[in-house]
């Protein structure tokens, strides 16, 4: 993009009005109808903030306050050691934490179209946190299913999910959606205990997710149940935090 088109877009004669509002309110308004009209394009990178300030004719705060707003949104994409990014994967994913449906049932209400890549699965010996978790004796077998999670092409988590060997005997069964493999057996959970974490991927779950490494995840940890209470699945789910956001609906207790 030439300094000409430069000024165009972000030139204060194109976007400041007096009486309109803060400054970064109307560059934040200014760039995000940008995006949505693809003046400013998929993929495109944005100028360094100094450039910004310097073009827009405002300070790097003002510059600093509406490009976070953006992100906020799923606008953009800051990398790191590179810049911020016009966003090519569309808006943000919202999940609700209180109901137990699948990664492609989530997809699938969404209008997208859900892949799975097996990164790992078979029967194991199990570990110690799985024998407490699961409940499984000493000797017993753990079924394990790991995947890289995708919709519409584009990594979305990565899903670990360990599982006693009689309620899923043949991990080889599952491609994409362990929930419909458990349900075609009637071994379904019907509720699940949720954690969600902050954390910073490694050099192979940033490699698999398209993320630089050291980039911010929510790792969710799910510990699902059988209506009579037995615990049957353990599934650690690394997600991209700059796709997803997770809310949880609270009521006021009478």
């Amino acid at each position: 993009m030439t300094e000409t088109d430069d000024t165009a877009i972000y030139g204060p004669a194109t976007w400041h009005k007096e009486g309109r509002g803060p400054r970064y309110q109307q560059l934040y308004r200014h760039l995000s109808a940008a995006i949505a009209s693809g003046r400013l394009e998929p993929e495109s990178q944005l100028p360094t903030e100094r450039d910004l300030a310097d073009l827009a004719e405002v300070s790097r705060v003002t510059v600093r306050k509406a490009v976070s707003q953006l992100v906020a949104d799923g606008l953009i994409e800051q990398r790191r050691g590179a810049g911020s990014f016009v966003r090519a994967n569309g808006p943000r994913l919202v999940q609700s934490l209180s109901s137990l449906v699948s990664f492609t049932e989530n997809m699938l209400a969404r209008g997208r179209t859900s892949s799975s890549e097996v990164l790992r699965q078979g029967l194991f010996q199990p570990t110690p946190d799985e024998q407490v978790t699961l409940g499984i004796a000493s000797g017993g077998r753990v079924a394990r299913v790991e995947r890289l999670r995708s919709a519409d092409g584009v990594p979305m988590a990565i899903e670990r999910s360990s599982l006693p060997d009689d309620i899923l005997p043949d991990p080889a069964l599952v491609r994409t959606s362990l929930y419909d493999v458990l349900r075609a057996e009637g071994r379904a959970p019907t509720r699940a205990i949720q954690r969600v974490t902050a954390i910073n991927l490694g050099p192979q779950e940033a490699r698999l997710l398209n993320m630089a490494e050291g980039a911010a995840a929510l790792r969710i940890d799910r510990t699902a149940f059988r209506p009579n209470g037995r615990p049957i699945e353990f599934t650690r789910g690394l997600y991209r935090s700059d796709i997803y956001d997770f809310v949880s609906e609270l009521r006021l207790e009478n």
